[in-house]
């Protein structure tokens, strides 16, 4: 490949003073350091949700038994931005280990628990540290590989995650029924430790000093809205009514403490969550079709395995296995669009592809009724899941693309923190809307009796469906299959308003691909679009040299050599 000529005065960059390029070997030892990382973070709530008949049955407390899944979920979507922030300030590799720390410590504690109210505490912690490890993992290979090179670990990424979500629930009743139920949180323990000990020997980033001082007022401020959010989708129509004084409370906090979090945010010198970084038209987008996405995706995990479980007698035990159809359209989805967005650099038709598939799968899961079998199920899954292939990483490699590299860290946390608050949003109301029409159907076509069995509650487990009489079993497949007619199709009309947001995309070239990419800007004709979409490209006109040596979503050439070098 042909030498770029350099202006006078210019210095090489490291990579070039060395005549060395980046080792890839190099690079993919990170990369596997980092998926050891994922999965330890997908894992840990799959492999615990079986342990919990068992652990009340130990600790007791059942009547707390939810806090145990809302007090880590309040402190990883708490401390999701945070961690971001802290990244960016301090450096990804020390604030990344900290967190891996954290996690592990809280899952020690877990292990420990002698009652309940321990349990949950412990939880809480192990949370706080949950919520930096997602966020660490994006942010490193943020830093570490161009964005265009990025699409090569997407399929990558996916793939662990669906093992965990395959895997977790068996992983989980095995260790269980054979080691008990402390086992499910101490199984993290040697994961963990290979984790550690692979990002600490060959992770080597560049240190950073902060200059300013961490945003308190922000941080708290943030971490009350955020749990206030959390709580109304958690408690909102289980634990008290949608209209009752306690969500009502909780969703004035919330809004008057997000309010006062924007408006410190515009003073603060370090802001927890710049808000220039949505500035740019991409970046928002991801984070509305992120919303979305996570809405409807978690929404289906949740029902398509109670439809197949209560109307085309699946078993619960392998639950995992119920989404495999979904899981691997994913999984194959996503390692192709990495590929064609790494060897084009295209990446506009996923976004919309995506979307478009994710209507269509979401619309074909409405139509499932009682007669419908599992082969034409699957097929419905397999829509959905390519749907989700196309868009789980792209909407993450478009918001960091979109981004000056000083914020790549709140980038990776907020497009994570928005799938996260999604997740709660579409639980909630596909699951408010579902029990709705459960209990009505029930009661439409077993009367009085259905009105009783589900009073409690909407779903019931394989035990309560084999006590039934058979024509209230049958009244309640047909209940279940209205429940997720209604679910589905609310989720079909998300999923529009997705595609609405994918098709005003623009699409911005990624950085750092081939020779065009590689050339400097005054070497040829410039993309004025692309230029104007980049927060960086306005500001450097008016802020000097410092704004202008970074592209959006990429580091100054040189810094970017620097750090691929040093791993």
């Amino acid at each position: 490949m042909a030498e770029t000529k350099k202006k006078p005065g210019e210095q090489a960059s490291p990579a070039e003073q060395t005549k060395e390029a980046p080792q890839p070997r190099s690079v993919r030892v990170v990369m596997m350091a980092l998926m050891v990382t994922i999965l330890l973070a997908m894992l840990d709530n799959m492999i615990v949700s079986p342990a919990m008949p068992t652990i009340v049955g130990d600790l007791g407390g059942i009547e707390h038994l939810s806090w145990v899944v809302t007090a880590y979920m309040l402190a990883t979507a708490a401390s999701t931005p945070i961690w971001g922030k802290l990244g960016d300030m301090y450096g990804r590799k020390g604030v990344f280990l900290t967190s891996i720390v954290i996690f592990l410590a809280g899952s020690v504690l877990s292990g420990m628990a002698q009652d309940m109210g321990q349990l949950i505490g412990f939880r809480a912690v192990q949370g706080l540290g949950a919520g930096g490890l997602m966020v660490g993992v994006m942010a490193i290979i943020g830093e570490l590989v161009t964005p265009r090179e990025r699409g090569k670990y997407m399929g990558m990424m996916t793939g662990v995650m669906a093992v965990a979500m395959i895997g977790g629930p068996l992983v989980g009743g095995t260790i269980t029924d054979h080691l008990g139920w402390r086992w499910a949180f101490y199984i993290n323990l040697p994961l963990g430790a290979v984790a550690l000990a692979m990002v600490t020997a060959v992770l080597h980033l560049p240190k950073k000093k902060a200059e300013g001082r961490i945003d308190y007022l922000g941080a708290g401020l943030l971490t009350v809205g955020i749990s206030s959010l959390v709580l109304v989708t958690t408690w909102g129509g289980t634990e008290y009514a949608w209209t009752s004084t306690v969500i009502m409370e909780l969703i004035a906090i919330g809004v008057v403490a997000l309010i006062s979090f924007v408006i410190v945010q515009k003073k603060a010198a370090e802001p927890i969550l710049p808000l220039h970084i949505f500035r740019s038209l991409n970046f928002t987008l991801m984070s509305v079709i992120g919303f979305l996405t996570g809405f409807v995706m978690f929404g289906a995990m949740l029902f398509l395995p109670l439809y197949q479980q209560a109307v085309q007698g699946a078993s619960a035990t392998n639950s995992g296995l119920l989404l495999l159809p979904m899981l691997l359209s994913m999984m194959v989805v996503s390692f192709f669009s990495g590929r064609f967005t790494t060897s084009t650099g295209k990446y506009k038709v996923f976004p919309i592809a995506g979307t478009v598939l994710m209507v269509l799968g979401l619309f074909l899961l409405s139509t499932m009724d009682t007669d419908t079998t599992r082969f034409m199920s699957g097929v419905y899954m397999a829509v959905l899941g390519a749907g989700m292939g196309c868009l789980m990483q792209i909407t993450m490699l478009v918001a960091q693309n979109s981004v000056e590299m000083k914020d790549m860290g709140v980038a990776s946390s907020s497009a994570t923190l928005f799938r996260t608050l999604g997740s709660s949003f579409g639980v909630a109301i596909m699951g408010a809307l579902f029990n709705n029409r459960v209990e009505h159907t029930m009661a439409e076509r077993a009367g009085e009796l259905g009105g009783k069995v589900t009073e409690q509650s909407a779903q019931l487990d394989a035990d309560s469906l084999r006590q039934l009489a058979a024509p209230v079993r049958e009244a309640y497949q047909h209940a279940v299959s209205a429940g997720t007619h209604s679910a589905f199709l609310l989720g079909a009309v998300i999923g529009v308003a997705a595609l609405l947001a994918a098709l005003f995309v623009k699409e911005v070239p990624l950085r750092g691909a081939g020779p065009k990419d590689a050339e400097p800007s005054d070497s040829g004709p410039r993309n004025p679009e692309a230029e104007a979409s980049e927060p960086e490209a306005s500001r450097a006109k008016t802020s000097g040299p410092k704004d202008a040596e970074g592209a959006a979503g990429d580091a100054a050439p040189g810094a970017r050599d620097a750090v691929a070098e040093s791993v």
